[in-house]
């Protein structure tokens, strides 16, 4: 069960991280940009998934429960002012990873739609 939904959590994550490179692929039909909006009120739920469930299971899969973390982080950015004892640190740490949102985006669907296969 747990295995599901954090491959669903990989599948929607990676599609609201690496939308800006899935929409140059689907050309002109948007289909991309009407799931990202779609899935963008549940985006806070969708980054807290990615970060706890690989932390549970952080044994099953070193390479997938980091690249799940990483882009549980990217989704939280919005979220870390809420957070004052660990603002600076998450922030840094997320400015860091903005230059790889998309290619964590693309990863994290692949993997998603791998694991659910």
């Amino acid at each position: 069960m747990i295995g599901i939904l954090l491959s669903i959590a990989q599948i929607t994550g990676g599609i609201l991280l690496g939308i800006a490179t899935l929409d140059q692929l689907d050309g002109e039909s948007n289909f991309f940009n009407k799931i990202a909006d779609a899935l963008e009120p549940f985006q806070t739920a969708i980054g807290g998934i990615l970060i706890i469930l690989p932390l549970i299971t952080f044994r099953s899969s070193f390479i997938y429960s980091t690249l799940s973390l990483l882009g549980g982080i990217l989704l939280l950015t919005h979220v870390f002012g809420k957070v004052p004892s660990l603002e600076t640190t998450l922030r840094k740490l997320s400015d860091q990873l903005m230059p790889f949102k998309a290619l964590i985006g693309i990863s994290l669907l692949i993997i998603g739609l791998l694991r659910l296969f």
